[in-house]
């Protein structure tokens, strides 16, 4: 079968994906970044597409899906678990001219989905028309091992200087030899996959810090294996933005947690890396903030260990870093705090410091502090810190919601709930910030 290679422009242009299941959820991944109107059709929806279109990044409408549906869509996707259903969406876009695929049935597919190599604006993509995704993913693993990091901002720039001479420059061959000139540069690497430097083994598991949420805080290494990885272990925190770094055909399962409420075990977690990593799969797990501040890492990498199998871990920016950052404070400020604690909002309470005057000389991190602060308030009053202790609340550091409520002690169980995730830092550290900051629409100050 010859394949015609294409870049498709689908910003702003209606696309509609029939089903809403975890396959579907995978597609969305691929098409949210182009821009496309996506109008999502299922009587039911897992949690992760109910949330994007909360977030209107996409129309869920809830009901069987219905033959007009079709009508006025650029692309259609086929996702359901039902066979029939799928071979109706295909066979009726067809009649109306309306290119479909319908996943994993390649028979009827009108385009595949590539397995694609990113670096910026540069896309390349790996097809094999249906006949091995596996292949494809390899290919595009080993291409990606090859490829230079920095191709991104080097093809922006190329971009400008190649409008500039365009814009200055009459068509003839001087112009055209000056622009190869232009994107002359090694692009692959020789030798052999660099293991260990961000490439990724099969039957290997990494655990991997996503940091507090903001793709750009992620690790080189970090965003390298989750563009790699065959299966994405997540936890629930972790951003859309960051899981639609992965590669099309990737499996990727949320094993988090939210406010208490467990979708799977621990046991089952440690049970699915080694399952995976056991069939010869690249498995990331991947953690919010870094995986060995409250993350469980102990325990998984203890049940890998005692399966015999590989793991590595890559650090990830903690929250108390992004918020520190947010605020702005610094943790150690030398004139304030020579020790930082790092706690839950559990084993906050209850800490047995030593008396005055060290009570003081720390900064407080708590993650997790839950939505009523009057318990912690109180216990910290009672171990001897002053009402007017500075204390600050960052909900959603890092992120575009990113909110800082300013407060002290003493108002500390006042404090109107802010929306999870949030963490506590408390200190003299923070005093400095609270002085210089104004109002503003993020930072919402509580006068002591």
């Amino acid at each position: 079968m010859s394949l015609l290679p294409l870049f498709l422009k689908l910003d702003g242009r209606p696309g509609l994906l029939v089903g809403a299941g975890n396959v579907a959820l995978e597609k969305i991944g691929t098409l949210i970044p182009t821009g496309v109107r996506l109008r999502v059709v299922a009587p039911e929806a897992v949690a992760e597409i109910r949330q994007l279109a909360r977030e209107g990044k996409l129309e869920w409408i809830q009901r069987e899906f219905d033959i007009e549906d079709l009508d006025g869509n650029l692309v259609v996707i086929a996702a359901t678990d039902n066979p029939e259903v799928n071979a109706i969406v295909y066979r009726e876009a067809g009649v109306r001219g309306i290119l479909c695929n319908s996943v994993d049935d390649p028979p009827h597919c009108d385009f595949y989905f590539g397995s694609v190599v990113r670096r910026g604006d540069l896309q390349i993509a790996i097809s094999t028309a249906g006949e091995s995704p596996a292949v494809a993913q390899h290919l595009r693993r080993e291409i990606d091992e090859q490829l230079p990091n920095d191709l991104g901002p080097w093809l922006k720039e190329i971009g400008e200087v190649r409008r500039e001479i365009l814009a200055s420059l009459p068509r003839g061959e001087a112009r055209k030899a000056l622009l190869h000139q232009l994107a002359e540069r090694k692009f692959l690497n020789s030798g052999a996959p660099f293991s260990g430097s961000g490439s990724i083994e099969e039957g290997m598991v990494y655990l991997v810090g996503a940091g507090p949420g903001d793709p750009d805080f992620l690790t080189v290494k970090a965003q390298r294996l989750i563009q790699s990885a065959d299966v994405i272990l997540h936890d629930d925190l972790v951003p859309q933005a960051i899981l639609a770094l992965a590669r099309p055909n990737a499996d990727i399962v949320n094993v988090g947690k939210r406010c208490g409420i467990k979708n799977i075990t621990q046991e089952e977690i440690n049970a699915l890396m080694v399952e995976h990593a056991l069939r010869g799969s690249s498995v990331v797990r991947l953690k919010s903030g870094d995986p060995l501040i409250f993350g469980r890492a102990a325990e998984e990498m203890s049940s890998l260990s005692e399966a015999g199998v590989a793991f590595e871990v890559v650090p990830g920016i903690t929250a108390a870093f992004a918020a520190a950052a947010a605020i702005p404070c610094s943790l150690t400020d030398r004139a304030s705090a020579s020790n930082v604690i790092f706690s839950t909002g559990h084993h906050a309470k209850s800490h047995n410091l030593s008396p005055m005057p060290e009570l003081e000389d720390a900064t407080r991190v708590v993650y997790m502090p839950g939505r009523d602060l009057t318990l912690l308030a109180l216990e910290w009053l009672q171990e001897g810190l002053p009402p007017e202790f500075p204390c600050a609340i960052v909900s959603h550091a890092a992120q575009p919601d990113q909110r800082v409520v300013h407060t002290t002690l003493g108002e500390l169980g006042d404090v109107e709930a802010t929306q999870a995730p949030s963490l506590l830092i408390a200190g003299w550290a923070v005093q400095k910030s609270v002085e210089s900051l104004s109002r503003t629409a993020n930072d919402v100050s509580i006068p002591a």
